[in-house]
């Protein structure tokens, strides 16, 4: 399954040349990733309250293909390409008008409030198979 998330570029997003700062494309797909996994009926502040558990971004493979400018419309794509008891690794891509403009693979790990691995609750594995 596909989650697509349309996001428009506004002028704060961009850098002094007109394009899309780097790391706004990190907030992008950020967004895209909660938007996805609260429509898989997974509620973030629920399972931190219930079970104190959290997400964590543990690993990120991005590759920059090409640039977005100041209103334009993307697409931010987000794909589960993996579960496992405490890891959840996403494929997110960004599209302008089909085109990839930027990709990455993202590792996302289930931790405690101690900071130390924490293992998916069998019912929010379930949610995101």
């Amino acid at each position: 399954m596909t989650h697509r998330l349309p996001i428009r570029v506004y002028y704060e997003d961009t850098d002094m040349a007109g394009i899309v700062y780097y790391a706004n494309y990190l907030k992008f797909i950020e967004r895209g990733r909660t938007e996805f996994v609260r429509e898989l009926g997974v509620d973030q502040r629920q399972l931190k309250e219930d079970e104190g558990i959290v997400f964590a971004v543990r690993h990120v493979d991005a590759d920059y293909l090409g640039s977005a400018k100041f209103d334009d419309m993307l697409s931010v794509e987000t794909t589960i390409e993996t579960i496992t008891g405490v890891r959840l690794v996403f494929r997110q891509d960004v599209r302008r008008d089909g085109d990839l403009l930027f990709t990455a693979l993202v590792t996302i790990v289930a931790i405690n409030e101690a900071g130390a691995p924490a293992r998916l609750p069998a019912n929010i594995r379930r949610k995101l198979h």
